[in-house]
């Protein structure tokens, strides 16, 4: 374990120094930056209640700054340490470790650009600061540690992704068996069908899918059975929103979102919606594919811009209420890089080996529409679309 932990220090070092750092200088108080936590592998310990330090320079041994009541807090990880009692000791300390250092990184964001990433506090940003040092943010050092996936959790996820497909095909024959048989079927049943499936497959989810008859898609967040109507009969537009990933340490998620009409002719109201979401979506990934066509650098504000700007166009700016993707790994909501420039400007990197959403939507006030697939690229900068072949027209449901 400690050997382990040895060289992961050692490959974070590399990193810094790649980017062009003097260090990258971790804190925690009271479990104040689950970042630092999970990149030092600290998440099976007690979270403690004093402040500490992890300091991983360019070049030289790592330096850990402990409070006396709790000394062993970083016993173990590699390096010196450094003990103190008093504030007073604390700034000493301080100004020793970075006496040589003229940039480092935090976990801290630039006007507040990004608050996933930004976990460490005002004051303790200009403690630090007043030693004489810039600090810039550890955005994308953060993700090239937490992100990326290995060649296993590649395949883990395609696994996922192939359960996502066929639990579609099985929830759509579903629908359109109950409404043939009983005129309708609850939004929750739909539900329950699909968790049925998963755990039949050995997979999990930490929440349930979301199943949303119109007018209830119209909210994102929607959570399936909650809407003062959630029976599914002939003529409603519905959006299946599922998540899922093996039982199994380490896993990855797919997260893909569809729609169905339940009906001979699909409105022309919804088609012609659900074409600008389409649209949108393969605007996204058309640049994701030719940045890393090119080697070029691709940020997750532009491709969330991108996307829009064709919604936009469109007329329906006002009704896409959310970012345009996620990061997605071990949990749905991962710690890559987001695909936003609507809620916060997301100015990390898309790195390769990462995996994300994009999922634009529009939001009427009697139904919304939503087109989700999964986006991974490689080693090579291969850019892979999961989620099935991206959905260019609802899905029509047969009602008789």
């Amino acid at each position: 374990m400690e050997q382990k932990l040895f060289m992961e220090i050692l490959k974070k070092k590399e990193a810094v120094r790649e980017a062009g750092l003097d260090g990258w200088l971790l804190y925690d108080f009271r479990g104040c930056n689950p970042l630092a936590r999970s990149v030092l592998e600290l998440n099976e310990q007690h979270v403690g209640s004093r402040r500490w330090f992890y300091f991983i320079p360019e070049d030289g041994e790592a330096t850990k700054i402990v409070h006396a009541i709790e000394a062993d807090a970083l016993d173990t990880l590699p390096g010196n340490k450094v003990i103190y009692r008093s504030w007073r000791e604390l700034h000493k300390a301080l100004a020793a470790l970075l006496a040589n250092s003229s940039k480092i990184a935090m976990e801290y964001s630039a006007n507040a650009n990004n608050p996933y990433v930004s976990r460490v506090d005002g004051g303790t940003i200009e403690l630090v600061r007043s030693q004489g040092v810039e600090i810039v943010s550890s955005g994308n050092l953060v993700q090239f540690f937490e992100a990326r996936l290995s060649a296993d959790q590649w395949e883990m996820h395609q696994q996922a992704d192939r359960v996502t497909q066929d639990s579609f095909e099985m929830a759509w024959s579903f629908i359109e068996e109950q409404v043939k048989e009983r005129g309708e079927v609850s939004e929750q049943t739909v539900c329950d069908r699909i968790t049925d499936f998963f755990e039949a497959q050995n997979m999990m989810t930490y929440s349930p899918p979301i199943v949303a008859r119109a007018p209830n898609n119209r909210l994102p967040h929607y959570e399936t059975g909650t809407g003062r109507d959630t029976a599914i009969r002939a003529g409603d537009l519905v959006m299946i929103d599922q998540w899922c990933k093996l039982k199994v340490p380490g896993a990855i998620y797919s997260d893909v979102t569809r729609m169905a009409f339940l009906g001979d002719g699909i409105p022309t109201e919804y088609a012609k919606v659900f074409a600008v979401v389409t649209k949108a979506r393969d605007a996204g990934i058309k640049l994701v594919k030719e940045r890393f066509a090119a080697s070029s650098p691709l940020y997750g504000w532009e491709i969330d811009r991108t996307v829009r700007d064709v919604i936009e166009a469109a007329g329906f700016g006002d009704a896409f209420l959310h970012r345009t993707g996620h990061s997605l790994g071990e949990e749905v909501h991962g710690n890559g890089a987001h695909l936003d420039d609507l809620e916060m400007h997301e100015d990390r990197l898309i790195l390769p080996e990462t995996l994300f959403t994009i999922e634009p939507g529009i939001y009427l006030d009697h139904f919304g529409v939503r087109s989700e697939v999964d986006i991974f690229i490689d080693s090579n900068n291969e850019v892979h679309v999961t989620g099935g072949i991206p959905q260019q027209e609802i899905l029509k449901l047969s009602s008789k």
